[in-house]
């Protein structure tokens, strides 16, 4: 019988967390308000319209969840040049290994993708997959903070969508922003949808702390 050594390492910091778990709240709200507010429900009522304000509701949902999810994305960009060395930029860019991620990359794929390759990978950090993936979520969210603060710029006095009042100028008018915005809420909820299988999927398989080490920051990795 082989034996197994594991030892517990510390990956996620404070920040890393409090990013993690404001981000997924906040997206939550975003995409089940963004959504209503693209397609509206209709209530049939005999009141006056002013007695009801729950699209108000949701629209301030919406932009309260907004100023999270950008605050949120500030404290981790921060944290790519200070954190350690699974929360820096250098985690999700391969500097100088650029060959030995894709040969990574590729073998994660063969395991969890295509479930060709049946003795589970174990990386410390995030796999090269996963650093690609979460790079390009990052860029999508600046795209998300960009256009949503520039829809939300024509009917609020607040410097901070000022900011970004320029963005639908430059897209061609806010129908195209709009539509563009709405794209990307899809990406984000296609990608949660695919984040969750694998979080559960490895935890299973390999039973080392994969949502744990989330809420601790440690996980266990086996000892070489």
């Amino acid at each position: 019988m082989t034996k197994h050594i594991f030892r517990r390492v510390y990956l996620w910091e404070w920040p890393v967390r409090i990013y993690h778990w404001i981000t997924a709240a906040a997206v939550t709200v975003l995409a089940g308000s963004g959504l209503l507010i693209g397609a509206p429900v209709a209530f049939m009522s005999t009141h006056d319209a002013s007695g009801g304000y729950w699209f108000g509701t949701v629209r301030f949902l919406h932009f309260a969840a907004a100023y999270l999810f950008f605050f949120a994305l500030l404290l981790r960009i921060y944290w790519l040049f200070v954190g350690n060395r699974y929360a820096r930029w250098t985690a999700f860019i391969p500097v100088g290994r650029f060959r030995a991620f894709l040969r990574d990359a590729k073998e994660v794929i063969r395991t969890d993708v295509l479930q060709i390759r049946k003795p589970p990978l174990d990386f410390v950090g995030h796999n090269p997959v996963a650093a690609m993936t979460y790079f390009f979520i990052f860029v999508l969210s600046l795209f998300q903070i960009a256009t949503g603060f520039a829809l939300y710029a024509p009917t609020s006095l607040s410097w901070l969508p000022q900011l970004f009042a320029w963005v639908s100028p430059l897209m061609g008018g806010d129908a195209t922003v709009r539509l563009w915005h709405h794209a990307a809420t899809w990406v984000f909820l296609l990608f949660l949808g695919v984040h969750v299988y694998l979080v559960i999927f490895h935890d299973v398989v390999e039973s080392r702390g994969e949502l744990s080490s989330m809420v601790g920051g440690s996980r266990f990795v086996e000892h070489q």
